[in-house]
């Protein structure tokens, strides 16, 4: 079930809504009463790896040396 709630609610207690969408909460935040986006738990198990950057250099790589890389291709 989703909440509503303002965007000045949620500015001004970020750290509340933080630990309840953390729990499962899902919120539709609302700013002059209407709606702009919504706030949902992660879903651990639909995330998965496009790129592994470390296969270049062992910590990664910067955007940069990535643009260069794809105006490359």
């Amino acid at each position: 079930m989703e909440t509503v709630v303002g965007l000045k609610e949620l500015r001004e207690n970020l750290q509340t809504y933080e630990r309840k969408v953390r729990r499962g909460h899902t919120f539709i935040v609302m700013k002059r009463s209407k709606p702009i986006f919504m706030i949902s738990p992660v879903n651990e198990g639909g995330w998965e790896t496009v790129i592994d950057f470390t296969k270049f250099r062992k910590s990664g790589i910067s955007a940069k040396e990535l643009l260069a890389r794809l105006k490359k291709l």
